[in-house]
């Protein structure tokens, strides 16, 4: 066990550094089924595996108590708010590069930011600011393609149009747990999240369900589903759970900036090539954010960041 960090905060980089690569495969992964199947359809049953085993861990360890699930307006809320940014994430994966989308969702920090402030007055340092502003700048340059008359021109792409609006409801679905939240356990709290998802998302998408030809399937298209659902969803939930409490917030959600220099390590080994290189200034804008982030801040404990 030599590979394990002796310190607890070395673990929590550690585990936040994994987090960070399982979230940006899904990027990757994700872009291969987004156009086999309806991203509602997927989402439902993505969240079915994911939350079936959220709900055993649970079970085994606080208990699923009757008193948790006060006020289910609640899970109702969030879980239509993060069932929203799941199906906009695969819808946009169906035109937009993974990197594209990856470049997007480093814009959720400044978004959680602005919506922290409107709803817990939650402030932020100087430069924090500086360190969002910098990653955010390193976004836009990788979403326009590193193309100055397309940002000139605002000439987004349609998929990360989409996304965006998903990101938006990503965003305010962060400090809204927190306002939300009553104390109760996080699994139990996570569990009652993906409930009111899957609910939502069978009862909306159940036509899309049933129409989808389940058996066509190929034993690499269920295996990109359950690595989502098991690694991306539930997994990465754990090991965030795990660093908030052995780092910062501030160094937990640095790690956000870090999505899509993974994305193209994934896509490399993918065989899907090198994105042009004039993109890859924006994703050294973004490392240079997370170099910001990382470093000790004692004034401010911004939002955590959510995941894909």
């Amino acid at each position: 066990m030599a590979l394990i960090p002796q310190s607890a905060s070395m673990r929590g980089h550690l585990a936040m550094l994994i987090f960070s690569a399982i979230v940006a495969g899904s990027f990757s992964f994700g872009s291969m089924i987004a156009n086999k199947i309806d991203p509602v359809a997927m989402n439902a049953v993505r969240f079915m595996i994911a939350g079936t085993a959220i709900g055993l861990l649970a079970a085994m360890g606080p208990g699923l108590k009757r008193a948790y699930f006060a006020a289910p307006w609640r899970f109702v809320l969030l879980g239509a708010m993060f069932a929203l940014y799941f199906v906009f994430m695969f819808e946009g994966l169906k035109t937009a590069p993974p990197v594209s989308t990856a470049a997007v969702f480093t814009l959720t920090p400044v978004m959680s930011g602005l919506f922290g402030w409107v709803l817990l007055r939650q402030r932020t340092t100087g430069r924090m600011w500086v360190a969002l502003t910098l990653g955010a700048i390193g976004a836009l340059w990788v979403i326009f393609r590193a193309d100055i008359g397309a940002l000139l021109a605002f000439d987004i792409g349609r998929g990360e149009a989409i996304y965006f609006v998903g990101c938006v409801s990503h965003a305010a679905f962060t400090p809204l747990l927190a306002k939300l939240s009553r104390g109760e356990p996080a699994l139990v709290f996570n569990f009652g999240v993906m409930a009111a998802m899957v609910l939502m998302l069978t009862a909306y998408g159940a036509p899309a369900i049933a129409e989808t030809d389940w058996a066509a399937f190929t034993v690499k298209d269920w295996s990109i589903l359950i690595y989502i659902a098991l690694f991306a969803s539930a997994l990465t939930f754990l090991l965030l759970r795990y660093s908030s409490h052995q780092l910062p917030s501030a160094k937990v959600m640095a790690y956000t900036y870090l999505v899509p220099t993974w994305v193209i390590c994934w896509e490399m080994i993918l065989g899907n090539g090198l994105p042009q290189p004039m993109m890859l200034i924006g994703i050294g804008l973004t490392v240079a954010a997370l170099y910001l982030l990382l470093k000790d801040e004692e004034a401010a404990r911004p939002l955590r960041p959510a995941h894909p």
